[in-house]
């Protein structure tokens, strides 16, 4: 067996895109990489898993494989699905995502989920995504950061969920951040098909705009820097256990 670490790789891109191969070829050079990534684009698919209709999945290269599903759908078959990887990744990597995902972008972003499922199996993740067209020069870092991230010890025994994004330009240097948050021009356009039928196209024109928020990723990527933020898989908020409390009521009311 390998002394080498192992690595899952997905992305929401699909299997073919440039980012996901810049970054199997680099972490290649110290890892024996494993990919299972969705055949298709699957961008803003969050973590959605495929309940109510089959998967299918077919080996592309050695090492490599595509499923007709999500990112997340992706990761748990490379978990449960019997002998597809020879042991438990070290680490799960997603990505290089073409465009950023950055504030509450995470919440909808399939890059983010396929990296977020491997940390609610317990392994250490983390997500790429680059606003730049520069996918070798991100592949670099991503080596980089990874290498840095299993030669750590998870705090607490817990495993740790990254979220990166690199800059438009060439990065000027690297910031540990927050989550900033970004503006979208929230529309819902009803339109016609040839046929005279009506379809809804949701979304406004592309580009968003951020929110001044010190110590945000979004503030980073604005200054030519490399965003490195810390998400949490713990949904519960417990300042508003609180407001729970007060929405149960007395127990004598139930």
């Amino acid at each position: 067996m390998s002394d080498r670490p192992l690595l899952l790789v997905s992305n929401d891109d699909g299997v073919d895109a440039a980012g996901i191969i810049a970054l199997r070829e680099a972490l290649a050079t110290f890892a024996d990489v494993y990919t299972v990534a969705p055949q298709t684009e699957q961008s803003a698919k969050s973590h959605s898993i495929t309940l109510h209709h089959p998967l299918r999945f077919h080996e592309v290269h050695p090492r490599v494989w595509a499923v007709d599903g999500t990112p997340a759908d992706c990761v748990y078959i490379a978990f449960f699905l019997k002998d597809l990887l020879p042991r438990r990744p070290d680490l799960v990597v997603s990505g290089i995502n073409h465009g950023p995902n950055l504030g509450n972008d995470v919440h909808y972003s399939g890059t983010v989920a396929a990296a977020r499922e491997g940390a609610l199996r317990g392994v250490s993740s983390i997500a790429f995504s680059n606003s730049s067209a520069d996918m070798e020069g991100a592949a670099q870092y991503a080596k980089r950061f990874c290498k840095q991230l299993l030669g750590m010890t998870a705090p607490e025994g817990q495993a740790v969920l990254l979220n990166v994004n690199f800059p438009s330009v060439p990065p000027n240097g690297i910031r540990a951040t927050r989550l900033g948050f970004r503006l979208y021009s929230d529309e819902v356009e009803v339109r016609d098909d040839p046929r005279g039928r009506h379809y809804l196209w949701i979304g406004g024109p592309g580009g968003a705009k951020s929110e001044p928020v010190e110590g945000a990723d979004t503030e980073a990527l604005d200054e030519g820097l490399i965003s490195i933020t810390p998400l949490s898989i713990e949904a519960t908020h417990p300042d508003h256990l609180g407001v729970a409390a007060f929405v149960a009521g007395p127990s004598e009311e139930r």
